[in-house]
């Protein structure tokens, strides 16, 4: 029995592309996280040696300035040469931490405290301080923290860029390269699952990887299991029809003979009543061995088979045996009916749907049988409609729907299990299509395969 499907089943191709896809980028953005990081501990490194760098070459020319100044006491403004952006900005202290020198655009809010020496960042701005004469002048360098902000985000930006262009990209290449490496599972899954029922030969799908070589591997043992058990199945069965019976036609026999040679009376009534069930039998034992062919496979032919004529030998049987007279044969002019069916398989089916139609019709009213082009066959009989519960249970096994008719209740399952095997589609129709009652059942025969002989 073949395992329920989950309500949604997952995809190993979209699985795999995904979890690569996103791991890639997850990756990718973790290491543009920590590029980041360290951009920024380098920036500030940079920018800190710079802000150093600059208050040791301004203090000493403005020491020497403010010493050689004749204005002493009152804070000086540094004119500016011509327009421009001043990034760093500085104030020269004495002493007693007043202010006696600032450059064109320091703003006194950012030097508002006098700071020991050393860096600080005050304000959203970084400062270092530098003393020199003994202390006696004070210089006090400042740079905004956004201009340092500025330089990463533009930095970031110049990695970033690249990377959203290349990650779409990259996630196509991932799903293209997935797929193209899941094509020998995607082969071997056609594969598989075009076998028919009783197709049983090795799988000969080249270039599979290594994975999937014990699971082809394990295939092919297990369907030459399979064909070795049905192959003894098939055998038994052979064997069990001519062992069966022969006994119990030599039983049957011996009883006639009886029959024959006593008077009548009650010795000649119960030998009759053996005689019908003896015949009863016969008619099951037959009706069995059937239906262990169908359900052991073999129901598939190599190639497509021309189905008209088995189905006119069939109806050619049922004429010889003196039950022709109600049945009326309908086959499509010229050509074929191919169908990828057994022959002996076909002829079960066809015969246990006539001897159906036979029993359980109505005896005064013909049976209609129909090849059709497509090599669908439909046998149609007068009769009282069959309820639609009763119906859905008339392929199973013993089930007669409260039929009184001799019968063994095993013509349908036969059909159903030899359609099943076959991939034909079965239906059963009370009343018969176009008609008030009776009884129709259409068997649609899968598809042939293709001339070049490639698999449906």
């Amino acid at each position: 029995m073949t395992p329920p499907e989950p309500a949604r089943a997952r995809s190993l191709r979209r699985d795999l592309a995904l979890g690569l896809g996103l791991g890639l980028t997850l990756l990718w953005l973790l290491a543009m996280l920590g590029a980041g990081l360290v951009l920024k501990r380098e920036i500030d490194e940079v920018f800190d040696a710079t802000l150093q760098e600059t208050a040791e070459r301004i203090l000493p020319i403005a020491v020497i300035e403010l010493i050689n100044s004749d204005n002493v006491g009152s804070a000086r403004r540094v004119s500016s040469v011509g327009p421009l952006q001043e990034f760093l900005k500085y104030v020269v202290r004495g002493n007693d931490g007043a202010v006696l020198l600032y450059s064109h655009e320091a703003r006194h809010e950012a030097f508002a405290t006098p700071l020991s020496v050393g860096f600080h960042t005050i304000a959203d701005h970084r400062i270092f301080v530098l003393s020199a004469v003994s202390d006696t002048y004070q210089i006090e360098v400042a740079e905004p923290l956004d201009h340092r902000r500025e330089v990463l985000l533009r930095a970031e930006l110049a990695m970033l860029v690249p990377l959203a262009i290349l990650i779409p990209f990259s996630l196509l290449g991932i799903a293209w390269f997935a797929d193209r490496s899941l094509r020998p599972v995607a082969a071997l899954s056609k594969e598989v699952r075009g076998r028919g029922a009783s197709e049983l030969t090795p799988l000969q799908i080249r270039g599979l990887q290594t994975e999937l070589l014990p699971i082809r591997n394990a295939v092919n043992q297990l369907m030459a299991r399979l064909k070795r058990a049905m192959e003894s199945e098939r055998s038994f069965t052979a064997n069990a029809a001519h062992e069966l019976r022969t006994p119990v036609a030599a039983t049957l026999a011996q009883t006639q003979r009886l029959i024959a040679e006593v008077p009548p009376g009650p010795l000649r009534a119960r030998a009759q009543t053996i005689e019908a069930e003896l015949r009863r039998l016969t008619r099951l034992s037959e009706k069995l061995l059937q239906l262990s062919r169908a359900e052991g496979g073999g129901v598939l032919a190599d190639e497509p088979q021309d189905l008209a004529p088995i189905l006119a030998m069939v109806v050619q049987d049922f004429t010889r045996a003196g039950q022709g007279e109600r049945l009326r044969l309908s086959l499509p002019e010229g050509g074929t009916t191919p169908a990828r069916m057994d022959p002996d398989a076909f002829a079960i089916l066809a015969r246990n749907l006539i001897e159906n139609a036979l029993i359980h019709g109505d005896l005064t009213q013909p049976i209609d049988i129909s090849l059709a082009r497509d090599a669908g066959l439909s046998v149609t009989n007068a009769g009282p409609v069959i309820p639609a519960d009763a119906l859905s249970r008339l392929t199973k096994r013993f089930e007669r729907a409260g039929a009184r008719t001799a019968g063994s209740g095993l013509g349908l399952a036969i059909v159903a299990s030899i359609a099943r095997g076959a991939g034909a589609r079965l239906a059963l129709h009370s009343p018969a299509p176009g008609r008030a009652d009776g009884f129709a059942a259409e068997v649609t025969p899968a598809p042939s395969p293709p001339a070049n002989g490639a698999r449906p």
